[in-house]
């Protein structure tokens, strides 16, 4: 019997990859066979069908569909191949996917006829979305789930809140969920709001994994380059990454993602997955804006900043400022950042032996709840 997981591997997004890739890894470093659903929707990055076009109700809706349309085959025709083919060779190799994918319920059926329990998470699979709102797959509701134990790990809705409209939506799938973890406080108060059910804050996976030997080996020797890993725009840390930089005199180096639509901060450099963990874990210094550029650095002890989002995207922050905050280094996130604030943080001694017992802590909370969750479904105590 295996453990199927519902997420977004299918995302040319090193963060999405790296959290997919260490939760099924921690699986199987355990003893079980877990697998990925192929469940990839046409609403999740290609925008899905359009809606009512001619009502008014739906103008802002089918805005989005088209702009995500246009921003798919743009990225396909025109977007750097070798780095989507990276991508692709990542999750055949390292996810173990294959074959053709499944657009909904319906199809993910046929995938979990030997599954004793079903995993949804982690990232942001309960955001709802403009062109789609909820979508009940990720909350593990689509026929046939109901034969296997249902659980979230550190399944994020990805703000600080849930819009009303889609309280009573959420709360209903909720109450089909065998156990509930989240990645953020936030989201234990979103789900005792609309379901009345308690939740457990777990770690992200990669931080429940701790480590990528798997991927890149031991880490090699510390290169003298700052490493910027921009997500979601450029506003903010543009300035920090080159100031930091130009203190430390290190050369700077940004990985460019594929949905860019920024020229690039310092050197930029179009990589595969490993290719970023390894500029990421060999650098001298580390400037993001991204949660998993924050995990990341945070789980190798890496110096780093981490910077807000833009006005308009800050309530996306909220990641960030959890794993921050739960590690004692929220001194570390800069909003409004000045050159006497960077180089100020610059100077500060980190300790990383306080940093690595909270996240020793925060692993064996979550072990302990997949333990629990493993125990209740296979009857194997660990």
């Amino acid at each position: 019997m295996k453990i199927g997981i519902l997420t977004f591997h299918f995302s040319d997004n090193f963060g999405a990859l790296m959290q997919a890739y260490s939760l099924r890894q921690w699986f199987l470093q355990n003893g079980h066979d877990a697998f990925f659903i192929p469940y990839h929707p046409v609403h999740v990055e290609e925008g899905g069908p359009f809606r009512g076009i001619l009502s008014p109700v739906n103008f802002k809706r089918n805005l989005t569909i088209l702009y995500m349309r246009i921003l798919n085959l743009w990225s396909k025709y025109f977007g750097d191949r070798k780095q989507r083919a990276n991508f692709e060779r990542f999750r055949l190799v390292h996810l173990g996917l294959s074959g053709s994918r499944c657009l909904t319920g319906d199809e993910v059926q046929q995938f979990i006829s030997n599954c004793a329990m079903l995993v949804c998470g982690s990232d942001q699979i309960w955001a709802p979305s403009v062109q789609y709102g909820v979508d009940p797959v990720y909350f593990l509701n689509f026929p046939g789930a109901e034969n296997c134990r249902r659980i979230s790990y550190a399944a994020s809705f990805g703000r600080s809140f849930l819009q009303p409209a889609y309280s009573e939506q959420v709360g209903s799938f909720l109450t089909g969920l065998d156990a509930i973890s989240v990645r953020e406080s936030s989201g234990v108060e979103i789900v005792n709001q609309v379901s009345g059910r308690e939740a457990l804050i777990v770690p992200d996976p990669t931080v429940l994994l701790g480590g990528f030997s798997g991927l890149i080996g031991e880490p090699s020797e510390v290169s003298n380059h700052l490493f910027c890993y921009a997500l979601r725009s450029d506003k903010i840390i543009r300035n920090v990454a080159v100031t930091v930089s130009s203190i430390l005199n290190l050369s700077l180096i940004s990985a460019r993602n594929s949905r860019q639509r920024w020229r690039d901060i310092g050197e930029g450099v179009s990589l595969g997955p490993e290719g970023w963990l390894e500029k990421l874990v060999t650098a001298r210094f580390i400037v993001t804006n991204s949660f998993h550029g924050v995990a990341l650095a945070v789980i190798y002890n890496k110096p780093f900043i981490a910077v807000s989002l833009p006005l308009g995207k800050e309530s996306l922050n909220s990641r960030a400022i959890n794993l921050l905050t739960s590690v004692g280094l929220m001194n570390r996130f800069l909003v409004k950042p000045d050159q006497g604030s960077i180089a100020a943080l610059i100077q500060q001694e980190i300790d990383w032996a306080q940093v690595n017992d909270s996240l020793r802590k925060q692993r064996e909370c979550a072990e302990t709840y997949l333990f629990e969750q493993i125990e209740k479904t296979f009857g194997v105590e660990h």
